[in-house]
This record gives C-alpha cells, sequence and structure tokens, in this order.
C-alpha cells in the first residue's frame, strides 16, 4: 500500500466512480454561494440579495430622475455540519486479506461507501428544505404520475412556478422512487420511441433529463412529511385577507401544525406550506413565501393535509448548498497528506486527509456543507 496519497489517487477516483454514476437529485441542480462557504461552522453569513424596484414615469428634462436607490435585502445561511468518513487498517489487517492489488480493492470499496454517506447526508439535508416551500399540489397518500398519459403533475407544478414569477428556464423536480416507477410504469408518451420524439432513451436506459420545461432528478432524500394534529380552525379577521398576506390568525381549532404542514383555505384555491409551528388555541400561523394568491375572507375554515412524501419542483436559485473541505489549522495538523478530489456530477469537493498511527494509517474523507432557501417562493411540493 504506498504510503503517501499520490499513490492511492487511482483508487480514490475508482471509489469516486461509483458514486459519480448514481442519481444524485438535488446537490448538482441547486445554487451556490461563494461568501456563505468562506464562513466557519456555525457561523452565519448574510448573503445579499436584490429587491424589485418600482417602475416609473419618464420625464424628459436636463437630468433624469434622482432615484433608483435601493436597500439591499439579505438572508442568512450557515454552514452547519462538519463530517468526516474513518476508514483504518492496521498493519496485521493488511497483512490478513492479501497482497496489495487486493487491499486496494477494498480500500476503493471504502471510499465509495464514504462518498457515498457524505453525499447521501447531502441530499438529506437538501431534502429538508421542502417545509420552506410556497406552495403544495398534489394529493398525500397518492403517488404523482400514477394516472396512465395524464402529465397534469408537471402542469400543475410549472403554474405554481409561474404564479410566482419564477424564471422558465433552470426548473428543476426532484422526485423519489415511488414517482419515479409511475413515470416509467404508466407514462407510455414518455417511454414510446414515436411519440416520445427521441431515440428511447428512458426506455433503454431510464434517461429522463428535460421533462416540460424541468431538469429531472431522482433522490433518496426525498422526504416524508408527518403532519401536524390541527383541525377545526378559522380564520380571524374582520376585514379578511388579501392576496400576498403571509400570517394568518387562526382561532376555535385544536391540535398543533407542523413546520412543512399543507393547508388550504374555503374560498382560495390553493394549497399552503407552513413555515412555523405554533401552538394549539387562538394562534397565528405563517404562510411561505408570497403568501395567498387569492383574497380570504374571515372564518374561512382551514383544512390541514394528511402526512405526505415532499416531491419538490423549484427554480434552481430557491435552493442553496454552501460546501467546502473541513478548514486546517495555519501550519497544517497531524495529516501526513491531504488532497482534494471532486466528483464530476454533483460537484462536491471531498478533502481526503491520511494520518499515520501506530502501527495503523487512517484516512479521513470530509466535508462541511450547510442548506437554506433564499427564493421559497419558487419552490412547491409536489406531493405523494
Amino acid at each position: 500500500m504506498s504510503n503517501t496519497l499520490t499513490g492511492l489517487i487511482p483508487t480514490i477516483y475508482a471509489g469516486l466512480s461509483q458514486v459519480s454514476r448514481e442519481l444524485i437529485g438535488f446537490i448538482p441542480n441547486v445554487s451556490r454561494d461563494s461568501t456563505a462557504e468562506s464562513g466557519a461552522v456555525g457561523q452565519v453569513v448574510r448573503s445579499p440579495v436584490a429587491p424589485q424596484n418600482t417602475l416609473e414615469d419618464i420625464v424628459p428634462g436636463r437630468n433624469p430622475a434622482d432615484t433608483g436607490d435601493q436597500t439591499m435585502e439579505y438572508f442568512d445561511v450557515s454552514l452547519t455540519k462538519a463530517k468526516a468518513y474513518p476508514i483504518r487498517w492496521s498493519g496485521e489487517e493488511q497483512l490478513s486479506v492479501g497482497p496489495n492489488g487486493i487491499i486496494n480493492n477494498l480500500l476503493a470499496q471504502q471510499f465509495e461507501q464514504g462518498f457515498r454517506t457524505i453525499a447521501n447526508a447531502v441530499e438529506a439535508d437538501l431534502g429538508l428544505e421542502y417545509r420552506n416551500a410556497g406552495r403544495a399540489y398534489g394529493t398525500p397518500g397518492t403517488t404523482p404520475f400514477a394516472t396512465a398519459d395524464d402529465h397534469s403533475d408537471f402542469a400543475e407544478m410549472n403554474r405554481i412556478l409561474d404564479e410566482h414569477g419564477a424564471p422558465q428556464g433552470n426548473r428543476v423536480m426532484i422526485v423519489g422512487s415511488a414517482a419515479r416507477a409511475k413515470l416509467e410504469g404508466k407514462q407510455a408518451s414518455l417511454f414510446k420511441v414515436n411519440e416520445s420524439g427521441d431515440d428511447g432513451a428512458l426506455l433503454r436506459n431510464r434517461d429522463m433529463r428535460q421533462l416540460h420545461g424541468f431538469t429531472m432528478g431522482f433522490s433518496a432524500g426525498i422526504k416524508g412529511h408527518t403532519a401536524g394534529t390541527a383541525s377545526g380552525y378559522l380564520t380571524d379577521l374582520l376585514a379578511g385577507y388579501a392576496a400576498g398576506d403571509t400570517n394568518i390568525h387562526l382561532d376555535t381549532g385544536t391540535g398543533d401544525f407542523l413546520a412543512g404542514d399543507s393547508v388550504s383555505f374555503a374560498g382560495n384555491s390553493a394549497k399552503y406550506i407552513l413555515g412555523a409551528s405554533p401552538g394549539d388555541g387562538d394562534i397565528d400561523i405563517v404562510l411561505n413565501g408570497d403568501g395567498l394568491i387569492d383574497t380570504l375572507a374571515t372564518d374561512a375554515l382551514l383544512t390541514r393535509d394528511a402526512s405526505y412524501t415532499a416531491n419538490m419542483a423549484f427554480h434552481e436559485s430557491a435552493l442553496l448548498l454552501a460546501a467546502r473541505a473541513p478548514a486546517m489549522p495555519d501550519g497544517g495538523d497531524s495529516a501526513e497528506d491531504v488532497i482534494t478530489v471532486t466528483d464530476p456530477l454533483s460537484g462536491l469537493s471531498f478533502q481526503v486527509a491520511m494520518y499515520r498511527e501506530y502501527r495503523r494509517i487512517k484516512y479521513e474523507i470530509g466535508l462541511v456543507w450547510g442548506t437554506a432557501s433564499p427564493n421559497p417562493k419558487w419552490s412547491g411540493v409536489l406531493q405523494g
């Protein structure tokens, strides 16, 4: 076995290549923020966001109007996870498995498991951002795309993004294994070569890269949401609520709400995701994103959806991932060698460090990351 990581680069990349061939949904399809990546673990970093300005009349004159100033908005993001995947061998353990070729094959498998474990953890954190989405569509407990030759789920998710002004390009849909199975098994127009308009990539290779303007991704990081117990709540405001309102006061009901609960109101056509989790009784709830799309009367009954699977559709700027290598102190630590390897599919750059111990050698695969939802109005949940 080589004494430095340079000699192990082929082995490390052999493990990485197994991960890069897997279907990773969220990681390569969300935005990155270099400002956030410069922060320390647990440190809050403010990332600026340009607000929308207002139109003005054009009035000819000696000088243009003294206008155009804006107060920059921002959102907070922090690097919350610093994780290492350990791999250690003693001299006796190396001897017991045979010559170097066998050891390197085992090492490649261990590195593969390490890269996969970290990537899955990042995917899982991005999957939790469904709790910050603005809107929802679908029927809890019913898998999307289950009706043959019906693409309404695509159309309705595009509608949500359209209604909230999301750009037409760089839209992403990430679904779990159940929804993917319905796409492959029920939507014949996607896998029939004469109807899909391609060479049968789905039929032959399970390839669904672009559908209805969405870059498709498939992820084990899709989350199942367990709904709260709230029931019987009515809106409470004499003047009712206007389109765009996000804070809704409720009374008369019982039970609690959880962040990520999907709710709708009598007389209002949309489903909304809650970003807060208040207790029961006389309470306020907060709707994510742009809030109500229609006016809402007082004493309107709130309906809380049952538990659901949170497939997601979003513009890539709606979700953010900040990831970097773990920081080394000035002058380094006791690592004998440190290299960085980048997964060409996800774009994640992993730090691999080697430590010499007494009659043992230890490798660590490390990554620091954090996630956020800077534009929740440009994301939606496709319930299943």
